[in-house]
C-alpha cells in the first residue's frame, strides 16, 4: 500500500475522509493527471451553439476507438489470464468507484442472460454498494479497506482475476482491492485512462496487466463519464465478450449459449435453430422446449439425432464446444 493510500487511513485503519468530516480529506494535487487536464478543443464550449456542442463532443468521441486500439496488446495479456483461470472455475471480479464502478457492475450484470452463465462468474463490485448505482456516493472511494467486506465472502484464488476500473488511477478503493486480491494470489489488472507511471499507488503495489485506455482530456474538465467512460465501456466489452467465447459460448459468431426466457430471446432461438438445421420455425420452438430453452443442446440434438442428456454428454466431452461437434456454421 502506497503511503498516500496508508496516510487516508487513519487511525485503527479506517479511512476517516470516507467515514467522517470530509474536510479532513487529504488532498494530493492531481492535476498531472491526463483525466483532470483541460482540453485545448473545448475551452469555448459554454460560448457554442447546440449543434457546434454537439459536433465538438461527436469529434471527441470519434478519438476514443484509437486509444482502446493501442492497448489491445495488454488486453490480450488480461483475457488470456482470465480464460485461463475461468477454465479452472476462476472468476473475473470488476471493482470500482462512481462511474467506473458502474461500468463493471453493467458489464458483469449482463454475462448470465447473454451467455448462461452463472452469476458469479462475473461479479461486480462498487463503492458504496448496489445504492451507489443510482445515488452518488462518491466519499466511499477514499477509503483503500472499502472493498474488503465485498471481497471476503468470495474467497478469492490464484484462479480469479480481480479487475480495478479508475479513471484517474488514484482510487484508494480500487487500489486495496487490487493489494487485497495479490494478497491472496489472485491475477490483477488496472484499467485507467491516465499513465500509471504518475500515479503514486502503482509504484507500491504492482498490477500484472495495466491497461491505460490514453483518451485524452475530457470535453468538460475533469468529467470522465465522457471520453474515459465510453473508453472503459468498450474495453468491458471486449474483456467479457472474448473470454465467453473462448469458453465456448459462441459458435462462429452466434450466441449459442443463451437460454430462451422471454419472447425476443425465444425468437433469437428459434431463428438460429432454422438456421442451422433443416427444421421450420414451429419445429424449431418444439425443439427448443425439448431442450428446455437452450440452443446449444437444441442445436446438438437436431444434428446428432440425440436426445438432452445426449447432447449435454457430447458438449461435456468436448469442454462444452459446437465447432468439434458439428464444425463451422453455416
Amino acid at each position: 500500500m502506497s503511503n498516500e493510500a496508508s496516510a487516508q487511513r487513519g487511525s485503527g485503519g479506517r479511512n476517516r475522509s470516507a467515514l467522517g468530516n470530509p474536510r479532513s480529506a487529504i488532498s494530493t494535487d492531481r492535476g498531472h493527471l491526463l483525466t483532470e487536464q483541460r482540453n485545448e478543443a473545448t475551452r469555448a464550449l459554454d460560448d457554442c451553439t447546440v449543434e457546434e456542442a454537439l459536433r465538438l463532443i461527436n469529434a471527441q468521441d470519434a478519438e476514443v476507438p484509437a486509444a482502446v486500439g493501442r492497448a489491445v496488446p495488454a488486453l490480450t495479456a488480461l483475457v488470456e489470464r482470465v480464460v485461463k483461470g475461468m477454465q479452472k472455475g476462476g472468476r473475473l471480479i470488476y471493482v470500482g468507484a462512481g462511474t467506473s464502478g458502474r461500468l463493471g457492475v453493467l458489464d458483469a450484470s449482463e454475462i448470465p442472460p447473454t451467455f448462461h452463465a452463472d452469476p458469479d462468474r462475473v461479479v461486480g463490485i462498487i463503492a458504496g454498494g448496489d445504492s451507489a448505482l443510482r445515488v452518488s456516493s462518491e466519499g466511499k472511494e477514499d477509503d483503500p479497506e472499502g472493498a474488503v467486506s465485498a471481497l471476503e465472502p468470495l474467497g478469492l484464488d490464484a484462479d480469479d482475476t480481480l479487475v480495478g476500473i479508475a479513471a484517474g488511477g488514484t482510487t484508494p478503493y480500487v487500489w486495496g482491492a487490487i493489494d487485497y486480491a495479490k494478497k491472496r494470489g489472485a491475477g490483477t489488472a488496472m484499467i485507467c485512462c491516465v499513465a500509471l507511471d504518475g500515479v503514486p499507488q502503482a509504484r507500491d503495489i504492482h498490477v500484472d496487466n495495466a491497461i491505460e485506455l490514453l483518451v485524452g482530456p475530457e470535453v468538460v474538465t475533469g468529467s470522465t463519464r465522457m471520453k474515459s467512460g465510453t473508453a472503459t465501456k468498450l474495453a468491458l466489452n471486449m474483456i467479457s465478450t472474448v473470454a465467453m467465447v473462448r469458453l465456448g459460448k459462441v459458435w462462429g459468431n452466434l450466441m449459442i449459449d443463451l437460454k430462451a426466457s422471454n419472447a425476443k430471446l425465444r425468437d433469437r432461438a428459434a431463428r438460429i435453430i432454422v438456421s442451422q438445421s433443416d427444421l421450420n420455425r414451429d419445429a424449431a420452438l418444439d425443439l427448443l422446449d425439448d431442450a428446455d430453452g437452450r440452443v446449444k443442446l437444441a442445436l446438438v440434438m437436431a444434428a446428432r439425432g440425440v436426445d438432452r442428456s445426449g447432447a449435454q454428454h457430447l458438449l461435456d466431452t468436448h469442454e462444452q464446444r459446437l465447432r468439434p461437434i458439428l464444425g463451422a456454421p453455416r
